[in-house]
This record gives structure tokens, C-alpha cells and sequence, in this order.
């Protein structure tokens, strides 16, 4: 017979449950803070001039690259390596764009083709080197960067080409058509319904997909924002893209530009958190030892970001010959500083590892706020570059710090 003691056999009282806090992750959410105040203040100092609608729709177009180039940038940042010689990349694939619809004939969309092919080619000549021969990518892409910048000159016979047909300077420079009209929007006045309703529907999806995974941290016993707070973040993203597009409706309506930048943000955030590469590839960044151990073919995983990279920076550089109308020897200069800040201002890490999609595209849209913000209030050259330089410098300080805080 067992005898049991008051205190077991006593019914166990359920604690009641600590009260959830708003939770605020300084590495994930300080960026999109900072933007936030960054458009705030250069606002403020231009007289409303940064949110016009043809200031925003500027804005976008002329960024358009660097935000290609930078989620492209980010990937190989992720994965522990950097490409110096993305901008050099742009130019050499812009001219031989240039030289097979202008001086050669060739219709666009084989065109289009070939020079992306060429991008890949690229990306696999220095993916080879760096993957399976075991060189830095930083030499490696630091050679890249001289070679293609002679092999541009000599594709161009060191002058520009051009003009480029209508439909590659309509994707550069374009917009939708009103194919339903303008609608009222009283003091705002009128603006495209169409655009208008892509915008309701790339709300409503994000909405969709925020829930769905809310709903499944949940299942999976994972901590959550308190409903209130998830509906105010919700609603607060919804009501910046809801401006953004109005904006746009209201000037030329939304430019073919953001819509190819939107296809690639959406396709490479899949990729990025739902497929088994964009795994691997945080996996690699984070511990490439373990990574290995874990039978993860590293090797294959850093040859196809390289070549990512080609592909990315030839669409750049076909966009920037577009845009221009005409393909140039000096295409392309900085350009991959540029994404590489973008890429870190957005919230990846010097070591590898971290780092997201949507953070290198809000960190070249900092980036292009700074610009065209300074430009407006008429701000000398070298005052740009001054503050851009200390923002890059914080972003990267600001990661350090908060790691050493984590530890």
C-alpha cells in the first residue's frame, strides 16, 4: 500500500500567465525606425517637397538599380563573402546590350536575353574562383572589377551607344496606363483606379501572409506580438504603401520599374525564408564549419549566389543603359559601394549570417532618401557623401553594439 503525502496529492494551481509585452527587436525594427525618421526630417527641411508625388515616383526610378544590385548583394553578404565589381559588371553588360540592339539589330527580347546569359557568365567566371578554387571573393571580385571595366571599354571603343528602342526605355523609364480611368480623391485630386487597386491587393496579401504566419508561430508554441500591437503594425505598413501608391497614381502612375522591383522583393524573400537554398545560404554565413558538417554543398550553394549576382547586376545594367538612352565607358561607377551600403544599412552583419531582403531594399531606399533629400535643399557633393558615410558608419556600430548587448 502506498501512502501519499498531502503535499503530492495536492492538485497543482495554475499559475497565471505573465501579461505579454510589446516586443522590440533593436537589430529587426531599428532600421525601419530610422527611416521612418529619416523621411520625417527631410521632410520637415524640404516643405513637404521629398513626398510630392513626382519627387516619389523620381525617387524609385532613379534608385531602381541599387535596389536590384542590392538583393543581390545581400545574398553573398549572408553568406560571408562581397563583390566589388558589381558596378563594373552593370557597365560591361549595358554596352553589350548596346551593341547587340543598336549596332547589331537584334531584336530587344533576344537581346534582353543574350545579355543576360552574359550576366550569368560572369557571375559563373568568378563563383569558379571564389567556390571550387578557394580564392577570397573579395580579390576575386576586386580583379573583376578591373577586367570588366577594360573589357566595357573596349566593347564600346570608349564612347557611348545608343539610342536604345522604346520598349527597353519604357521598362527603365515607363509607367502603367490608365486602362480604367481616374477616380476622385477630393483635396488629393484625381488618380488611377488600376494602380490604386494594385495597391488594395498587395495590402491585402501582405495582410494575408503576416496572419498566416502569425497563426503558425502560434501553433508552434512561439511568441507572438499582442493581437493590438500586431493589427497597429499591420495597419501602419498598409497605410505607408497605401500613400506611396496614391502618390504614384496621382504623377504617371506606378512605374514598370517598381513592378520588376516588386516581383524580385517578393521572389527573393521566398527564396530567402521558405526554400532549402536560402537556408543553406544562412547557414553557410552563420557557421560554414557546421554548415559543411551538416552536408550542406557550400561549395554549389557560393557558385549560384555569384551567378545570381551576374544576372541581377546585368538586369541593372540593361536598366541603367535604359534609362540613359544610351550605353557609357563610365556606366556604373560606385555602384556596388552603393549596394553594399544599401546591404548593410539594411541590417546584415560584417561576419555573415544575417541579414533579409526587405532590409537591403529599406537600406537603399535610406540611402536615395539621402540623396535626393540633400539635393533638394541644395547640398554641395561632398556634404552627401559626408553623411552617408557617417549613416554606414552608425549602421555598422549600431549592429556591433547590439550583439555585444545580446552576449
Amino acid at each position: 500500500m502506498t501512502i501519499t503525502s498531502p503535499v503530492d496529492s495536492a492538485p497543482e494551481v495554475a499559475r497565471p500567465e505573465a501579461p505579454k509585452r510589446i516586443s522590440f527587436n533593436p537589430r529587426q525594427s531599428g532600421i525601419y525606425v530610422a527611416f521612418a525618421l529619416i523621411v520625417v526630417l527631410f521632410s520637415i527641411l524640404t516643405g513637404g517637397a521629398l513626398l510630392e508625388p513626382q519627387n516619389i515616383s523620381n525617387l524609385i526610378v532613379q534608385n531602381s538599380y541599387v535596389l536590384i544590385l542590392a538583393i543581390g548583394m545581400i545574398l553573398i553578404i549572408i553568406a560571408g563573402h562581397i563583390d566589388l565589381s558589381a558596378g563594373s559588371v552593370v557597365a560591361l553588360t549595358g554596352a553589350i546590350s548596346a551593341v547587340l540592339m543598336v549596332n547589331l539589330h537584334v531584336a530587344w527580347p533576344l537581346a534582353l536575353l543574350i545579355t543576360l546569359l552574359a550576366g550569368a557568365a560572369i557571375g559563373a567566371w568568378q563563383g569558379y574562383w571564389v567556390a571550387y578554387f578557394g580564392l577570397p571573393a573579395f580579390i576575386v571580385t576586386l580583379a573583376g572589377m578591373l577586367i570588366f571595366r577594360a573589357l566595357t571599354l573596349t566593347v564600346l571603343g570608349n564612347q557611348g551607344i545608343g539610342p536604345f528602342p522604346d520598349a527597353v526605355r519604357t521598362l527603365a523609364n515607363g509607367f502603367t496606363g490608365g486602362y480604367l480611368g481616374n477616380i476622385g480623391l477630393g483635396p488629393l485630386g484625381g488618380a488611377d483606379l488600376v494602380s490604386l487597386l494594385i495597391g488594395i491587393a498587395v495590402i491585402a496579401g501582405a495582410i494575408m501572409s503576416q496572419s498566416r504566419k502569425r497563426a503558425a508561430r502560434q501553433r508552434y508554441l512561439q511568441e507572438v506580438d499582442p493581437l493590438p500591437m500586431f493589427v497597429l503594425k499591420i495597419a501602419a505598413a498598409a497605410l505607408v504603401v497605401l500613400f506611396v501608391v496614391v502618390q504614384l497614381a496621382r504623377y504617371k502612375n506606378l512605374p514598370w520599374v517598381l513592378i520588376l522591383l516588386s516581383v524580385l522583393v517578393i521572389g527573393y524573400s521566398v527564396v530567402t525564408t521558405r526554400a532549402v537554398f536560402g537556408r543553406h545560404i544562412y547557414a553557410i554565413g552563420g557557421n560554414l564549419q557546421a554548415a559543411t558538417l551538416s552536408g550542406v554543398k557550400v561549395k554549389a550553394v557560393t557558385f549560384w549566389i555569384f551567378v545570381n549576382m551576374g544576372v541581377l547586376a546585368s538586369l541593372a545594367g540593361i536598366i541603367v543603359a535604359g534609362r540613359l538612352n544610351q550605353a557609357g565607358p563610365t556606366a556604373g561607377t560606385m555602384f556596388e559601394l552603393d549596394a553594399i551600403a544599401a546591404a548593410f544599412i539594411g541590417g546584415a552583419a560584417v561576419q555573415g549570417g544575417v541579414g533579409k531582403v526587405i532590409g537591403a531594399i529599406t537600406g537603399g531606399l535610406i540611402m536615395g532618401v539621402i540623396n535626393n533629400g540633400m539635393s533638394l535643399i541644395g547640398a554641395p557633393t561632398e556634404s552627401v557623401n559626408l553623411v552617408k558615410g557617417f549613416v554606414l558608419l552608425a549602421a555598422v556600430a549600431y549592429d556591433v553594439w547590439t550583439k555585444r548587448r545580446a552576449r
